[in-house]
């Protein structure tokens, strides 16, 4: 039976805000309340579809040893993949990555038309490859169907996250694209976020396939954010304030049926920014051969936080803000460890 709302009992979001309104005083460490899920580790050869196939199933099937569960179509036969494009080209999901997950799940049974790809933005999912082209008309996914979240179609009106923050202000990625837009909605939509059902109702499970960037409300754009605001209808809402969005992020990471399905998140270290993002800024970016794959997204960020604020030193930038505590907040709600010194790194190459 569906539930009529997403929403965690509304203690746990006054405990969340009230953390992140405190986050101007020095605040103390967290203890983790998570097991440290392993972080399986692959190095590329070369940035092409040879070596992201080896490497993917090299994680894929070191992670069916090590857990005993081994990927096969179940009663729904359909997996959906949740890339990131919104950085737009330069910073997105790399294709041969894409295309590798999709190699080895049909690997394993599943049928190329059962394999969809869920992205945000038409006109980005356009201009990175995703779609086809308006000139050529060609496309790198010929067999999968492309879900577009804004189009609107893929949001169920009784799956939602009920949060009282107000919606009515400028996006991130077009500061002035609704500055004349009538507010028609009424205040009871105005508080809800709806996320995108063919994930975890309409398939077996999903994948999530992120990028990484800073951001400087959330810290670390990646596994996290991918899964949950990129993955939703109205949730510029929450960039109003740093206390909002990290709140957000952490609550809506911690639903159950979303957490169910979601089965592991892959990252491909190709190209990740550590100042100026999510605007994509080539002066600011860095390629490292290396492909992870983990069932603990905050471990995952964690860790990307480390090499961001590595490079940030390097080059003479300020470290992310600790004040910023997204990853310590989807720690205490269980949805992994922001430890990152504990991180458990296999090498599947050995």
């Amino acid at each position: 039976m569906r539930h009529s709302l997403f929403r965690l009992p509304a203690i746990i979001f006054g405990a969340l805000a009230a953390a992140a309104l405190r986050a101007a005083a020095p605040a103390p460490e967290l203890e983790p309340v998570a097991p440290t899920a392993p972080v399986y580790e692959a190095r590329l050869a070369a940035y092409d579809d040879a070596s992201y196939t080896r490497e993917v199933e090299a994680l894929i099937s070191r992670f069916e040893q090590n857990t005993g569960r081994k990927i096969a179509p179940g009663a729904k036969k359909k997996v959906g993949l949740k890339i990131y494009t919104d950085s737009g080209p330069g910073m997105a999901t790399p294709l041969p990555l894409v295309r590798a997950v999709i190699t080895a799940l049909e690997r394993r049974g599943y049928e190329s038309k059962n394999i969809f790809l869920v992205g945000l933005n038409q006109l980005r999912l356009r201009m990175t490859g995703y779609l086809p082209s308006l000139v050529t008309g060609e496309t790198p996914f010929k067999g999968q169907p492309v879900y577009v979240l804004e189009s609107g179609k893929f949001y169920d009106p009784v799956w939602f996250y009920d949060s009282p923050l107000p919606q009515r202000f400028d996006p991130i990625f077009a500061a002035a694209q609704t500055k004349n837009d009538s507010n028609t909605s009424t205040k009871d939509e105005d508080r809800k976020s709806f996320l995108a059902t063919p994930l975890f109702l309409d398939t077996d499970f999903w994948i999530n396939l992120p990028v990484y960037t800073d951001h400087n409300t959330l810290g670390v754009n990646g596994a996290l954010v991918n899964a949950t605001l990129w993955n939703a209808s109205n949730t510029a809402r929450f960039f109003r304030s740093p206390a909002n969005a990290p709140a957000a992020v952490a609550e809506m990471s911690a639903i159950p049926e979303l957490r169910e399905t979601w089965i592991f998140t892959i990252a491909s270290l190709e190209h990740y920014q550590f100042i100026g993002g999510p605007f994509f800024n080539s002066l600011y970016t860095v390629s490292e051969p290396v492909v992870w794959l983990s069932t603990d997204p905050v471990m995952m960020d964690a860790m990307m936080r480390d090499r961001i604020d590595l490079h940030r030193k390097q080059t003479g930038f300020e470290p992310i803000s600790e004040d910023i505590r997204t990853l310590q907040f989807a720690e205490t709600l269980g949805v992994g460890s922001a430890q990152s010194k504990q991180a458990k790194i296999v090498n599947v190459d050995q």
